[in-house]
């Protein structure tokens, strides 16, 4: 991998105050640090963007993005969020668009046989290997969610943690598939996505974030291809997911929905078949279904305690979201507090403490 340059950042505080100065310094970051890679994968080229330069002992953060987006339509605002600044400062990060996902991607011919989620799973060891990622922490979102989750089942010893948003680990029921065929009717494909993305209350409502979706979307030359990715997730397997058995995630995980969200119930079915012990529910009221991009401050907040817990950045001052859930875990027996303040040090470490559910 070509080098990447290293921006020096005095830590004065360590959260910034002034949002503009905060913004001008996420900015800067992109910009200096932001690279690009093609990757050739047994599964089609995938494109990767750097942000950051790799930290010794410390996992790479990656990120994989759901159907009908590419990484920037998903996950820009909450990287570009300015408290996100510290956590980018403190890790390198590796946002994976899917084959033929990214801006510019040619437009597959058609019959092109698209990879299956699993065989999108299989890509990550290309992506970490061409990288020299020795370990990483996943955030996916949907199809992306979906994609880590099977990656962690069979390369366990490669994820530290997990940050699964809308995550549906179940394969599409004989109900769910007859829905969809008679939506096909009447719904155009961006319509369906956009199901899949948003709430019912935000679609009906016309937010501003569901009419941009929908016209970056309907406008997109590369529709045909954000089908073919679509097409794999409705075709997904049943993850198989066990508490207790051998068939569930060993790493910590961090499982995020919002209130109302479409896809609430799959996750809080996902929540009650992981070791509670290692697996975080987090709730957010007031976030629509996609919490990253409506409510990037507290998913930031969210993922820094998160963090906290696996021992890194251990100095970070506490934010307001991990001060709440550590009064509701005191009131509940003190359980976590202890166990992560004796975990923390800067060169990572155990699990995080188990978390109570927290709506925010």
């Amino acid at each position: 991998m070509s080098e990447l340059q290293e921006v020096q950042i005095t830590e004065d505080n360590p959260l910034l105050q002034d949002p503009l100065k905060a913004a001008e310094l996420a900015a800067k970051l992109l910009q200096v640090q932001e690279q690009k890679h093609s990757i050739e994968t047994p599964y089609g080229v995938v494109t990767v963007t750097i942000q950051g330069t790799p930290k010794p002992k410390r996992p790479a953060i990656v990120t994989f993005h759901d159907v009908g987006m590419d990484h920037k339509m998903c996950f820009d605002t909450l990287f570009k969020y300015e408290d996100m600044c510290e956590i980018v400062k403190n890790f390198v990060v590796c946002h994976i668009d899917a084959p033929g996902q990214e801006e510019g991607s040619a437009v597959y011919p058609p019959g092109y046989q698209y990879p299956s989620l699993d065989q999108l799973a299989e890509t990550i060891p290309c992506v970490l290997q061409y990288l020299n990622f020795p370990s990483i922490i996943g955030i996916g979102v949907g199809a992306g969610a979906y994609v880590f989750a099977k990656y962690t089942l069979s390369h366990p010893n490669t994820v530290e943690g997990l940050v699964l948003i809308n995550i549906d680990p179940n394969a599409k029921g004989w109900m769910d598939w007859a829905a969809q065929k008679l939506s096909g009717l009447t719904s155009s494909i961006s319509e369906k996505m956009l199901a899949h993305l948003f709430s019912a209350e935000e679609i009906s409502g016309n937010s501003d974030v569901v009419r941009q979706y929908r016209q970056s979307i309907l406008n997109s030359p590369l529709i045909s291809n954000y089908q073919l990715y679509w097409n794999s997730y409705n075709s997904r397997r049943d993850l198989n997911l066990e508490r207790g058995g051998d068939v569930t995630l060993k790493c910590p995980v961090m499982l995020v929905v919002g209130d109302q969200a479409p896809h609430e119930d799959a996750v809080v079915e996902c929540n009650s078949k992981l070791d509670p012990t290692q697996t975080s529910f987090l709730k957010m009221a007031d976030s629509g279904g996609q919490p990253q991009i409506t409510q990037p401050g507290k998913l930031t907040e969210a993922f820094k305690y998160f963090v906290q817990g696996m021992g890194y950045m251990a100095s970070s001052c506490m934010t307001r979201l991990s001060r709440s859930r550590t009064a509701s875990l005191s009131s509940e027996g003190n359980r976590s507090r202890s166990r992560t303040l004796s975990q923390s040090s800067e060169s990572g470490g155990g699990p995080p403490a188990p978390l109570a559910e927290v709506t925010c």
